[in-house]
């Protein structure tokens, strides 16, 4: 399992130190954009996000939660995004996920925990990754919710059965234990913030949970 941690609990008046203290294990790096809006919170946008490839190597997982994401994808193909990932709920899901392709960005598409893993079936096909929320999307070092594993095992199954080219990513409440039930349901990526980022050995947690 991969680990993709997230910078939101960085300290972004270091951030070039901080990254750099997570790059020796990280597979990715997992940027949490917000609105306001789709989420009640605001996190960081493109122009803020534009000097990481001058930082590092590590590839960019990029998670739109926000209302009308296809207004920002050029914007975020532009800071080298490896992954653009944006929510079912969103508007214009079809449109945006077609201009993240025209990027030659891979897509991405994720859902809130109440909302039903049937929502993502007319999409499956064209995905090259599906993010499950394991927490409420919008503020980090909430609990993990491990009914949410059930969408993971039913992701996998599908994946299994139609020849799917996707990979499966878990974002909330990631931690040593958490990491152990993820991988075991058929996770591919592991996003971790405050766990990474509260430890001593940043590498070492890292390490740890992958």
């Amino acid at each position: 399992m991969k680990i993709a941690p997230s910078i939101l609990t960085a300290d972004f008046l270091k951030l070039e130190e901080e990254i750099k203290s997570i790059e020796q294990e990280s597979d990715y790096l997992h940027l949490d954009v917000m609105d306001g809006h789709f989420v009640p919170n605001i996190s960081f946008g493109s122009h803020v996000l534009s000097g990481l490839k001058r930082i590092t190597n590590v590839p960019l997982d990029t998670h739109l939660m926000i209302s009308n994401p296809i207004d920002y994808i050029k914007d975020f193909a532009g800071i080298n995004s490896s992954f653009i990932t944006i929510h079912v709920e969103a508007n214009k899901v079809k449109e945006t996920l077609d201009l993240i392709h025209s990027y030659g960005i891979k897509r991405g598409l994720s859902l809130k925990p109440k909302t039903s893993i049937e929502e993502l079936k007319p999409y499956l096909s064209e995905l090259e990754l599906v993010l499950v929320m394991s927490v409420e999307p919008g503020f980090g070092g909430q609990s993990f919710m491990v009914d949410q594993l059930d969408k993971v095992r039913e992701l996998v199954r599908l994946r299994d059965e139609h020849h799917y080219n996707y990979v499966i990513e878990i974002d909330g409440g990631i931690n040593f234990n958490t990491a152990k039930l993820a991988k075991e349901a058929g996770v591919d990526i592991a996003v971790a913030g405050s766990y990474v980022f509260n430890a001593k050995d940043r590498n070492e947690a890292i390490r740890g949970i992958k």
